[in-house]
């Protein structure tokens, strides 16, 4: 294992921030990869600073940036076809060392004069390197390793300006350097867990080709973006809608830093809240951040529409048509009349909904902060989280020092205990389910588990079953109990919770909770399963 001094606090990236105030630039050019943003990631993660751009950027836009080194990143297309996504041909006048991975292998080896063809024996999974040179690029790598191929094309004419580092069975060229310029290709993904040495590939054309320092820090990330707010808003008014979750919180406290009493928070309460958030919220973020907090109660509202469903879709989008017609509301009766309105998207909202720098990323679902809110809402956005993963949410929430419990709350559903109350929505119902959700977390925390799994929650069912209570019988509702532990949530296990914590909870919740007298656990994975009810 290649190891490095001089580890991250953490890691990000801000297209906008001023040149000077980017520390060992690492461009990554985005050719429409699904992996791109993963790249911009395990740069951070090694302690250089990251900045996911176009793909054909100018040059004399990407020399403005001053970078450290380059990475030409991965795509759907063939460098051959017409209309394929391509650089600047001038990018090797930069002088500065460049990595290909995968299409950007393919497209700087053809821009250095050698043949990229579809072949035959194409590579999709694992396969096996051998390393030829196991200096710089390969460095500290063992001879023989495991990679992650996807790719049908292949370098088949490579240059004679060019020297072979490692190859696979059926890939004569899957790694290459150039003689004469500072360019390295693989043809192969290191940015992905699959290569269980990639990480320190990467590492090493950040270290011993670029020679970076590891200098980069979370800290410095928000004191670029908060230049960058200023810029953008001006002497503005943004409105931020607060939902309690680590990822709008963060949002607010870091405009707060920015932009002052610019800023007005707006927080709905819509009656389908854990128990005690709204006044979680209230405190945090009006007494200890100082900020413009309006609160809007609109429970009675909110259940008045619910009154009676059953489906969840259709209650999806009651709570939604009624949040934006609350919000709107709120936004004018907020003075100075705002322009902006702040949202917590993450990168993985708008990669998911077909959203890359390069334009060609797959569309797989649609995200609410991206293209759920009505366009006669009337506000630009500030999206200052918008090439953040959820971690690094949590860690800029941390520089800000918001409180354990607001950085690392579990995610909650958009549309809040409606959906994990099952059947017709009701405040008793709503009530019942409040304090068995908290006891539930009462015990996860107080057993060190919070930490160790990913979402923890109750859920109501709308079954009632018999039981016995002292010498009575008793006909009452039936709670599960949800927990998954998942790197990214789209698949998800469960959590293999120790018996006696079950049983604790389970005897607190029929003891304490009354019109509860059975209490289950869901062992459901994901797939097939969701990891909510509805």
């Amino acid at each position: 294992m290649v190891t490095r001094s001089a580890q991250p606090e953490s890691k990000t990236q801000s297209e906008s921030a001023p040149a000077r105030d980017l520390p060992e630039t690492i461009l990554v050019l985005d050719f429409g990869g699904q992996y791109t943003q993963l790249i911009c990631r395990r740069v951070r993660e090694a302690g250089a600073f990251s900045l996911l751009v176009a793909g054909d950027t100018p040059l004399e836009k990407l020399r403005a940036l001053q970078p450290r080194g380059i990475v030409l990143g991965g795509g759907p297309a063939s460098v051959f076809e017409k209309g394929a996504p391509q650089s600047d041909p001038r990018l090797f006048e930069l002088g500065v060392p460049v990595l290909g991975i995968c299409y950007g292998m393919q497209l700087g080896c053809r821009l250095l004069g050698s043949r990229v063809e579809p072949v035959k024996d194409r590579e999709f999974g694992r396969a096996k390197l051998s390393i030829l040179d196991s200096s710089d690029l390969f460095k500290g790598i063992p001879p023989d390793t495991i990679v992650w191929a996807s790719h049908g094309d292949q370098v088949t004419d490579l240059s004679k300006d060019f020297r072979v580092l490692a190859s696979t069975p059926t890939c004569a060229h899957a790694a290459v350097s150039h003689k004469s310029r500072t360019f390295y290709g693989v043809q192969f993904h290191p940015e992905v867990t699959h290569t269980p040495h990639g990480v320190d590939i990467l590492r090493n054309f950040l270290y011993e080709v670029c020679h970076c320092r590891g200098t980069w820090r979370m800290r410095d990330f928000l004191e670029a973006e908060c230049e960058r707010v200023k810029t953008q808003v001006g002497a503005d008014r943004v409105i931020c809608g607060l939902s309690g979750g680590v990822d709008s919180s963060v949002v607010a406290a870091l405009l707060s830093r920015a932009i002052g009493k610019q800023l007005t928070c707006i927080f709905v309460d819509n009656g389908l809240l854990r128990k005690n958030e709204r006044e979680l919220v209230e405190t945090t973020f009006r007494d200890h951040f100082d900020i413009d907090l309006r609160v809007i109660d609109a429970s009675r509202e909110f259940l008045s529409d619910l009154a009676g469903i059953v489906d969840p879709q259709e209650k999806r989008r009651r709570i939604g048509h009624r949040f934006i017609e609350v919000f709107k509301m709120a936004a004018r009766e907020v003075g100075g009349s705002p322009r902006f309105l702040a949202q917590g998207t993450l990168y993985p909202d708008r990669i998911e909904s077909g959203q890359s720098h390069a334009g060609t990323a797959a569309n797989i679902k649609l995200h609410h902060n991206v293209g759920g809110l009505p366009d006669d809402l009337g506000f630009e956005l500030v999206e200052p989280l918008k090439d953040l993963f959820k971690d690094e949410v949590r860690a800029l929430g941390e520089v800000l020092g918001l409180p354990p419990q607001l950085v690392w709350r579990h995610p909650f559903p958009g549309p809040g205990l409606a959906v994990r109350v099952l059947g017709e929505v009701t405040r008793e119902r709503l009530d019942l389910l409040r304090d068995c959700d908290q006891i539930l977390l009462d015990e996860i925390v107080a057993a060190n588990l919070y930490r160790q799994t990913s979402q923890v929650f109750a859920v109501l069912l709308p079954v009632k079953s018999v039981g016995v209570m002292g010498d009575g019988r008793t006909y009452d509702s039936v709670v599960a109990l949800r927990a998954v532990e998942s790197q990214d949530f789209m698949t998800a296990d469960w959590s293999r919770l120790p018996h006696e914590v079950l049983a604790t909870i389970s005897s607190r919740i029929i003891n304490e909770v009354q019109g509860v007298n059975r209490v289950v656990y869901d062992i459901s994975s994901k797939p097939p399963a969701t990891i909510e009810w509805e």
